[in-house]
């Protein structure tokens, strides 16, 4: 039997509200079965670990992410803007009730060297994904590289998404946009080599 769909939920939104927060390791599955208030027969009728179950929460925090970054480029009045719109989104997903002190992908990624490989897919569909629309809507602008220029945005956004550890997390993301633009305008003026 399935795990309900209201138990998947609250498993899910446990594992944001603590795993994230707080690392993988150091959450114990019992917290998680606490915090979401069901039991361990639960989680394991939908999960066959506690890795099945973080990379569930990845996954659907991807989704919403995709959500939020489509919206934000959907919004976007031009090509730039539309490339720009990363920053948007991010600012608002981080003030979002699910968002974390940061981006779940990187926290994973720094605390797992050698990740199981339902959480190792998670986290690469997340990055692939940021790296393939960055390199779809860079190649829309006056640019001499669109690859070049998507992995320039993608290291500045991974810049802006870590300094909210050392700052407020819900710092906005102005300064990653001032390097993004400068960037931007630099690579329809230049080559790289």
């Amino acid at each position: 039997m399935p795990v309900r769909k209201s138990s998947e939920e609250k498993l899910l939104d446990a594992v944001d509200d603590l795993v994230f927060s707080r690392g993988i390791e150091t959450t114990p599955v019992d917290a998680i079965l606490a915090r979401a208030g069901v039991s361990a027969a639960t989680l394991y009728r939908g999960y066959r670990s506690k890795e099945a179950l973080v990379a569930a929460s990845l996954e659907r925090r991807h989704e919403r992410w995709r959500e939020t970054w489509g919206s934000a480029i959907a919004a976007a009045a031009d090509g730039e803007g539309r490339l720009l719109a990363i920053f948007d989104a991010i600012d608002e997903f981080a003030a979002r009730p699910d968002g974390a002190r940061w981006c779940a992908f990187l926290g994973t990624a720094a605390e797992m060297s050698d990740p199981p490989a339902e959480i190792a897919e998670a986290v690469s569909r997340d990055t692939d994904y940021m790296r393939e629309t960055l390199r779809d809507l860079a190649a829309r602008v006056p640019c001499a590289d669109p690859d070049h220029l998507a992995e320039q945005i993608l290291v500045v956004v991974t810049g802006e998404l870590a300094m909210r550890l050392r700052d407020n997390p819900l710092r906005k993301s102005t300064l990653g946009r001032e390097v993004a633009t400068t960037l931007i305008a630099n690579a329809g003026t230049s080559t790289t080599n």
